[in-house]
Protein backbone atom coordinates (compact mmCIF):
# COMPACT_ATOMS: atom_id res chain seq x y z
CA UNK A 1 0.00 0.00 0.00
CA UNK A 2 1.37 3.37 -0.94
CA UNK A 3 1.44 6.45 1.21
CA UNK A 4 -1.34 8.04 -0.84
CA UNK A 5 -3.67 5.10 -0.18
CA UNK A 6 -2.94 5.24 3.52
CA UNK A 7 -3.65 8.98 3.51
CA UNK A 8 -6.96 8.40 1.71
CA UNK A 9 -7.98 5.78 4.25
CA UNK A 10 -6.99 8.14 7.07
CA UNK A 11 -9.10 10.93 5.57
CA UNK A 12 -12.03 8.52 5.14
CA UNK A 13 -11.62 7.50 8.78
CA UNK A 14 -11.57 11.15 9.79
CA UNK A 15 -14.85 11.76 8.00
CA UNK A 16 -16.30 8.67 9.69
CA UNK A 17 -15.27 10.03 13.09
CA UNK A 18 -16.87 13.37 12.21
CA UNK A 19 -20.02 11.48 11.18
CA UNK A 20 -20.15 9.71 14.54
CA UNK A 21 -19.55 13.02 16.32
CA UNK A 22 -22.34 14.63 14.31
CA UNK A 23 -24.66 11.74 15.18
CA UNK A 24 -23.94 12.11 18.89
CA UNK A 25 -24.36 15.89 18.66
CA UNK A 26 -27.72 15.78 16.85
CA UNK A 27 -29.19 12.84 18.75
CA UNK A 28 -28.90 14.88 21.95
CA UNK A 29 -30.94 17.74 20.51
CA UNK A 30 -34.58 16.71 20.33
CA UNK A 31 -37.15 18.91 18.67
CA UNK A 32 -39.57 20.67 21.02
CA UNK A 33 -42.49 20.34 18.63
CA UNK A 34 -44.82 17.35 18.97
CA UNK A 35 -46.28 17.81 15.50
CA UNK A 36 -45.55 14.65 13.44
CA UNK A 37 -44.77 16.72 10.34
CA UNK A 38 -42.08 18.63 12.21
CA UNK A 39 -40.63 15.42 13.64
CA UNK A 40 -40.34 13.87 10.16
CA UNK A 41 -38.76 16.99 8.69
CA UNK A 42 -36.30 17.20 11.57
CA UNK A 43 -35.39 13.55 11.05
CA UNK A 44 -34.79 14.24 7.34
CA UNK A 45 -32.62 17.21 8.22
CA UNK A 46 -30.56 15.21 10.72
CA UNK A 47 -30.23 12.26 8.33
CA UNK A 48 -28.88 14.52 5.61
CA UNK A 49 -26.56 16.35 7.97
CA UNK A 50 -25.10 13.19 9.53
CA UNK A 51 -25.10 11.14 6.34
CA UNK A 52 -23.16 13.77 4.42
CA UNK A 53 -20.07 13.17 6.58
CA UNK A 54 -20.19 9.43 5.88
CA UNK A 55 -20.91 9.95 2.18
CA UNK A 56 -17.90 12.24 1.67
CA UNK A 57 -15.74 9.77 3.61
CA UNK A 58 -17.02 7.08 1.26
CA UNK A 59 -15.56 8.95 -1.72
CA UNK A 60 -12.09 8.76 -0.17
CA UNK A 61 -12.58 5.12 0.79
CA UNK A 62 -13.64 4.17 -2.74
CA UNK A 63 -10.63 6.01 -4.09
CA UNK A 64 -8.31 4.21 -1.70
CA UNK A 65 -9.70 0.75 -2.40
CA UNK A 66 -9.99 0.86 -6.19
CA UNK A 67 -7.05 -0.56 -8.14
CA UNK A 68 -4.95 1.54 -10.46
CA UNK A 69 -1.81 3.01 -9.01
CA UNK A 70 -0.90 5.51 -11.73
CA UNK A 71 -4.35 6.39 -12.95
CA UNK A 72 -6.04 9.67 -12.26
CA UNK A 73 -8.83 9.74 -9.70
CA UNK A 74 -11.47 10.19 -12.43
CA UNK A 75 -10.28 7.04 -14.20
CA UNK A 76 -10.29 4.95 -11.01
CA UNK A 77 -13.65 6.34 -9.92
CA UNK A 78 -15.37 5.70 -13.29
CA UNK A 79 -17.10 2.49 -12.14
CA UNK A 80 -18.52 4.28 -9.12
CA UNK A 81 -19.83 7.43 -10.80
CA UNK A 82 -23.27 6.68 -9.39
CA UNK A 83 -21.89 7.23 -5.87
CA UNK A 84 -21.78 10.98 -6.38
CA UNK A 85 -25.57 10.84 -6.04
CA UNK A 86 -25.22 9.73 -2.41
CA UNK A 87 -23.64 12.95 -1.05
CA UNK A 88 -25.88 14.95 -3.36
CA UNK A 89 -28.92 13.15 -1.96
CA UNK A 90 -27.77 13.76 1.61
CA UNK A 91 -27.33 17.45 0.85
CA UNK A 92 -30.80 17.63 -0.71
CA UNK A 93 -32.32 15.90 2.34
CA UNK A 94 -30.63 18.39 4.63
CA UNK A 95 -31.65 21.39 2.56
CA UNK A 96 -35.25 20.26 2.06
CA UNK A 97 -35.68 19.37 5.73
CA UNK A 98 -34.28 22.70 6.90
CA UNK A 99 -36.29 24.73 4.39
CA UNK A 100 -39.61 23.02 5.05
CA UNK A 101 -39.06 22.99 8.79
CA UNK A 102 -38.27 26.69 8.72
CA UNK A 103 -41.40 27.50 6.76
CA UNK A 104 -43.69 25.73 9.20
CA UNK A 105 -47.06 24.22 8.40
CA UNK A 106 -50.57 25.64 8.39
CA UNK A 107 -50.85 25.04 12.13
CA UNK A 108 -47.79 27.22 12.74
CA UNK A 109 -49.11 29.97 10.48
CA UNK A 110 -52.48 29.99 12.21
CA UNK A 111 -50.82 30.11 15.62
CA UNK A 112 -48.50 32.96 14.55
CA UNK A 113 -51.44 34.89 13.06
CA UNK A 114 -53.43 34.44 16.27
CA UNK A 115 -50.48 35.63 18.39
CA UNK A 116 -49.93 38.69 16.20
CA UNK A 117 -53.63 39.61 16.31
CA UNK A 118 -53.60 39.24 20.14
CA UNK A 119 -50.68 41.66 20.35
CA UNK A 120 -52.54 44.28 18.30
CA UNK A 121 -55.53 44.20 20.63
Amino acid sequence: MTGLRIAEIAVAGGFAVLGVRSFVHWIRRPLDSRVPRDQVLYALYRTGRIGLWFAVGGIFLISALTPGERQFFADRFARFRWYILVPLGMGILQLAGAYLLGRGGDDHRRRADAESSDRRD
